[in-house]
């Protein structure tokens, strides 16, 4: 049980320092990127490892509804280039490259003129593209605005990983459980066990955690000498928590 309580303490940490689900959080970024760059669309396009394919998951606009749920393989189109090539891009007629999939543009039911698309990279490598078509009021975009799409992109990846996170912190629950109870146990007893586990997160020792967490998760966002900061004050309260620890272990020795 004690192992069981401890995946469930990561698990719900990473969970609440994730601010949010990633899908969320995925369709907060292509939304702003719309407004940012007054957009007639943006989208994202995540690898899938077992259909081979890039999978348009979220996309924001009044012309970019028709690409979620449409998939493309990895080595078609500019969003394939970019993510084989690990290589932004930003084009100011589309048409007259040869990577472009106007095939692909029709079954979307929006064809645009221009595109800038980035990469969305984490500690494996490319996980999809963030692609946003069309200012509407300027013909191009710029180099200045292939470094502001990357800065949405970065913040996909963040979101993607803390998904991951979830996910195999879920599977670990299951690893955790079948080790306890046995690789015959009834699903039942292990969703109890896991129900259990995660309620005796909310004791009043553990409650108190879940404040500190959701401090730090806003302290995320903050410049990187105020991080530092928090970051040395949190481990001067974790050597002063051990020292306590230790020397209450040692006054239950001494009784």
């Amino acid at each position: 049980m004690e192992a069981l309580e401890a995946v469930a303490l990561r698990a719900e940490t990473a969970r609440r320092l994730d601010l949010g689900t990633g899908e969320a959080v995925l369709r907060s970024v292509v939304e702003a990127a719309v407004v940012l760059f007054d957009a007639e669309a943006a989208s994202i396009a995540l690898y899938d490892p077992v259909e081979d394919q890039l999978v348009f998951r979220v996309a924001a606009g009044a012309e970019g509804q028709g690409v979620v749920g449409l998939a493309i393989r990895p080595d078609q189109g500019l969003v394939g280039y970019v993510y084989q090539t690990g290589q932004a891009l930003a084009l100011s007629d589309v048409t007259r490259d040869p990577r472009f999939g106007r095939s692909f543009a029709e079954q979307t039911k929006y064809v645009p003129r221009s595109i800038v698309a980035v990469p969305l990279l984490d500690e494996h490598g490319t996980v999809g593209v963030l692609e946003v078509l069309d200012k509407r009021d300027l013909e191009a975009f710029s180099l200045r605005d292939i470094e502001l799409a990357s800065v949405f992109a970065r913040q996909a990846a963040v979101a993607i990983r803390a998904s991951r996170v979830e996910r195999e912190s879920a599977a670990l629950f299951d690893a955790v459980i079948r080790v306890v109870l046995g690789p015959d146990a009834p699903n039942q007893t292990v969703d109890d066990l896991v129900a259990v586990a995660a309620a005796g997160l909310d004791r009043d020792d553990a409650g108190r955690l879940w404040p500190l967490v959701e401090q730090i998760a806003r302290v995320r966002r903050a410049d990187p000498e105020q991080l530092a900061l928090v970051t040395d004050l949190l481990a001067v309260l974790a050597q002063h928590t051990e020292r306590r620890r230790a020397g209450r272990r040692g006054s239950q020795r001494a009784r």
